[in-house]
């Protein structure tokens, strides 16, 4: 089968580990591309949900199909949301061509792109206005205060504080909390001259054109694998939402489930274990074909 060509393809929110990730659809999808480029913004693996010990070989075969892009050199970047926040204590991680970050900053055919998934803003969204000055100070300061808030929020029984919870949970009111989330974001990337933001985390796939009043903004959202199956493709310069359930080359591609039956988890993570060590074999390195990391 012949695979389409993606310059970049942006993926968030799989929640690889639970029972709602589509992991046999995303398998299909990643199948059908050739992406010179993979952003994994956050969430993709769901390290809250791994005491329930669910790992289906679907899963594994689609973490061992990103590893086969990392053996292929193909760079990929691994942005940590708060699923797999415990990945961001190994920010500026690299190896072969993957490189862990809290957030990315791109330039794309001359135009700045700013990527991060977009749980920090969490609590900054609910509480004092304030707080979203300091997106201009650092998004690792605001990771540090939602670490913090959510810390006294469970201390006080409260539990975690969420956004994209409230809007998954279709709250009174979730279309108010998308739009000053996207209004949010988009102000603070408009302050650090920024021309495209693109977010994760609130499960909403979208690209629409937000004014601010230090200019306009492109906000882009890679939406989820959870109910809306989708994710950001950039070819030839040009950014679209993907959208699994409107592609029926992907929908028919053969993941081969007699081979899925018979391989056990424990024969894939030999499998993907054997990919790991070639990808440590490589030096670290081809990480600019798509744009320079902002030093985090």
């Amino acid at each position: 089968m012949s695979k389409r060509e993606v310059d970049i393809v942006v993926l968030s929110d799989i929640h690889l580990g639970t029972y709602g990730c589509h992991a046999r659809e995303l398998l299909q999808y990643l199948k059908s591309i050739k992406p010179k480029a993979v952003i994994l913004n956050g969430d993709i693996i769901d390290i809250w949900q791994f005491t329930k010990r669910y790992w289906p070989s679907t899963h594994m075969m689609v973490v061992k199909h990103l590893v086969g892009l990392i053996a292929k050199e193909i760079p990929v970047y691994y942005i940590p949301g708060n699923h797999d926040e415990m990945l961001r204590r190994f920010k500026d991680f690299q190896v072969g061509s993957l490189k862990i970050t809290n957030k990315l900053s791109l330039k794309i055919d001359g135009a700045n792109v700013w990527i991060f998934h977009g749980d920090v803003f969490d609590v900054v969204m609910q509480h004092s206005k304030w707080l979203a000055k300091l997106g201009a100070i650092g998004y690792d300061t605001l990771i540090l205060i939602n670490r913090f808030v959510n810390f006294i929020s469970q201390k006080l029984g409260r539990g975690k504080i969420s956004l994209s919870k409230k809007i998954k949970n279709g709250v009174k009111g979730a279309v108010k909390f998308i739009n000053k989330f996207e209004d949010t974001v988009c102000g603070i990337a408009a302050e650090n001259s920024y021309d495209f933001v693109i977010c994760g985390h609130i499960h909403q796939p979208e690209i629409r054109s937000i004014d601010t009043a230090h200019g306009n903004i492109t906000y882009m959202n890679s939406g989820d694998w959870i109910e809306n199956l989708t994710s950001l493709e950039y070819t030839d310069g040009k950014w679209t939402v993907y959208k699994y359930w409107e592609d029926p080359v992907a929908q028919a591609v053969d993941i081969d489930k007699k081979k899925q039956a018979k391989e056990t988890s424990k024969e894939l993570m030999v499998s993907l274990m054997q990919e790991l060590n070639m990808v440590k074999s490589q030096p670290n390195g081809n990480m600019g074909n798509i744009g320079s990391v902002e030093a985090a």
